[in-house]
């Protein structure tokens, strides 16, 4: 039951409070003399004395309804609704609507087998001692990459190769690897229904390097992979190697069982993820065109979202959008000189003037109906208990008043302080450049800002934008506004959600997962799905609209996040996201929701 369905602090349905008007009671009496059997009859309402005691009740009574529709209108409004709270209840009904658990039927004896096994100790130190054994590679990714040819940094997958080959020897028995780039890679499992489309599972085998300096901070060195009875620790334990080892042991212990698929799984491992995919996930890209052809895949489900506890309700957020990008380098050039007799401005006072004017104009975030903050906004309005009732009255009332929807607009900031970094594009001035020599003026300095374009914008909007900010800013000298890296990207198309059957499949899966869980915390037992926002995609798009940024894994189940020190994934989450790639290929197998 949603919290809007009511507004009611105990839960009740609307319907199932007790109706006072319009009933009438029934008495029985004795029968007259002359009447052989008792009879009944309406009680018939007579005149009467005022009762001090029932008019002292009935005032008390008046008082509190008073004194809860000044403090707590939502209560009243829903025990007696009026046309506009009952239209407004309709409308909530309609927000964020949400599908059955989907646990796989004709699998379901295998599923409940596969449940079995994976509860078992034996299995789950298996499984940990696999992800440990992945994060002791150090797969790191830098920035400065050679080709995979000239540069020995890359022959550390080499030994990643090794690794997953002796520990999963049934899928490599069983399904056909290609390398792409020399070090990514593409697996395939037949079905054998080749009128399907097939499902592509995909993940990254690098991480982001440690930093020497806080080395020493980690409770656990960076790369041991040690498993401390709650916790596998280190460098890329929680992004992404659950991802490329939860798929392996799930596809290992299906094979185990015998399972065959029916519809073809393909895998896709980047090597270069972390610095965007030009080496990997590009050539992966290229390679899966080539051989499937574009539109070919039903679905692709990557790394991105997770789930996380809000109020005693589970939120899993598979993102189904993704924000462009574009970086812009702002050249200042100035006449040099030695530095006794100064312009008024130097180059590097002219570029200051710059990033100030930039900083001192952000962009401002908006908020669509259509779009997927907005749509996630719902989610929490109408199943987070601690949404704030004047914000989710608003956030209802914003459905179909564009007034309501700007006063919303408005409060955003305050209430979410990710807001503009979800609804908007943002801007981060991330390096500067200027000088060579102290007694010598600048005749070349630089600027380069990081932008994050919001799905309702484009790279067009914000080159120009950006340019009639920076014209009036520029007093003098040689201004040049560029593209830093040609990293122009537009935002990602928006993949299908409502209505739409393979978010429903995927949707179903999360929530199937959830509800069976096999964890021995006190986890909550009510989910919903949302749709949130990510990135890293770019070079899949061509392969199907269907594409989910999702890994099942849970906020809480990260120590510290990833990207940091003292990464480490929490064992049973780990778990949980094995048993959702598993159900993942099994409800896909046997789907009408998928092409």
């Amino acid at each position: 039951m949603s919290i809007l369905s009511t507004w009611l602090s105990d839960g009740r349905e609307l319907d199932s409070l007790p109706i006072f008007m319009g009933q009438t009671t029934q008495m029985e009496r004795e029968p007259f003399a002359d009447e052989k059997a008792p009879s009944t009859v309406q009680n018939i309402p007579r005149k009467a004395q005022a009762d001090p005691e029932l008019i002292l009740v009935f005032a008390c009574f008046l008082g509190l309804a008073l004194l809860l529709h000044h403090f707590w209108p939502p209560l009243t409004t829903s025990a007696f609704p009026t046309h506009e709270s009952q239209r407004l209840l309709d409308i909530a009904d309609e927000m964020c609507p949400q599908v059955s658990a989907i646990t796989p039927s004709s699998h379901a004896l295998l599923t409940d087998t596969l449940d079995k096994e994976y509860g078992t100790k034996e299995f789950k130190l298996k499984a940990y001692e696999s992800l440990g054994g992945a994060v002791r590679i150090p797969t790191v990714c830098y920035d400065d990459l050679g080709t995979p040819e000239e540069d020995p940094r890359w022959k550390v997958f080499d030994d990643f190769h090794t690794y997953i080959e002796q520990r999963f020897p049934k899928v490599h028995a069983a399904l056909q690897r290609t390398k792409v780039a020399t070090y990514a890679l593409v697996y395939h499992w037949q079905g054998t229904d080749t009128s399907l489309k097939p499902l592509l599972l995909a993940a990254h085998m690098d991480v982001v390097p440690t930093n020497a300096a806080t080395e020493a901070d980690w409770i656990n060195p960076p790369f041991s992979g040690y498993y401390d009875g709650e916790w596998i620790w280190g460098r890329g334990s929680c992004d992404d190697k659950p991802g490329v080892i939860g798929i392996m042991i799930a596809i290992e212990t299906l094979l185990e069982q015998g399972f065959k698929p029916t519809r073809t799984v393909i895998l896709a491992y980047g090597i270069d993820e972390e610095r965007g995919g030009p080496t990997g996930a590009a050539a992966i890209g290229e390679y899966l065109v080539k051989t499937y052809g574009e539109d070919s895949i039903s679905m692709i489900v990557d790394e991105g979202g997770g789930f996380t506890d809000l109020s005693g309700t589970v939120f899993a957020t598979p993102a189904v959008a993704e924000k462009g990008y574009l970086d812009v380098r702002v050249d200042v050039l100035t006449p040099g000189g030695h530095s006794s007799r100064p312009p008024r401005h130097t180059g590097i006072g002219i570029l200051a003037n710059v990033v100030t004017e930039l900083e001192e104009n952000p962009h401002i975030p908006k908020l669509a109906r259509d779009r997927t903050y907005y749509q996630g906004l719902q989610c929490r309005a109408k199943y987070d208990a601690g949404f704030p009732s004047d914000m989710r009255k608003l956030v209802i009332e914003s459905q179909t008043s564009d007034k309501k929807l700007h006063e919303l607009e408005t409060k955003l900031d305050d209430f979410d302080p990710a807001y503009s970094a979800s609804a908007g594009t943002t801007q981060a001035i991330d390096i500067i450049y200027g000088g060579v020599k102290i007694n010598a003026l600048p005749e070349a300095v630089y600027a380069i800002t990081n932008h994050r374009i919001a799905d309702h914008s484009s790279v067009s909007e914000l080159r120009d934008r950006f340019a009639s900010i920076v014209a009036p800013a520029s007093t003098w000298g040689l201004v040049k506004v560029s593209d830093a890296f040609a990293s122009g990207l537009e935002p990602a198309p928006v993949t299908p959600t409502t209505g739409s059957g393979p978010y429903e499949l995927l949707s179903g899966t999360v929530l199937s997962t959830l509800k069976t869980n096999l964890r021995t915390d006190d986890f909550p037992e009510f989910s919903v799905v949302s749709p949130g926002l990510s990135l890293d995609t770019r070079h899949y798009w061509s392969l199907t609209r269907h594409i989910f940024r999702y890994g099942h894994r849970g906020t809480a189940d990260g120590y510290n996040g990833a990207h940091t020190i003292n990464e480490a994934i929490k064992a049973e989450g780990f778990l949980e996201q094995i048993r959702f790639f598993t159900r993942l290929i099994l409800n896909a197998d046997e789907t009408d929701l998928l092409e």
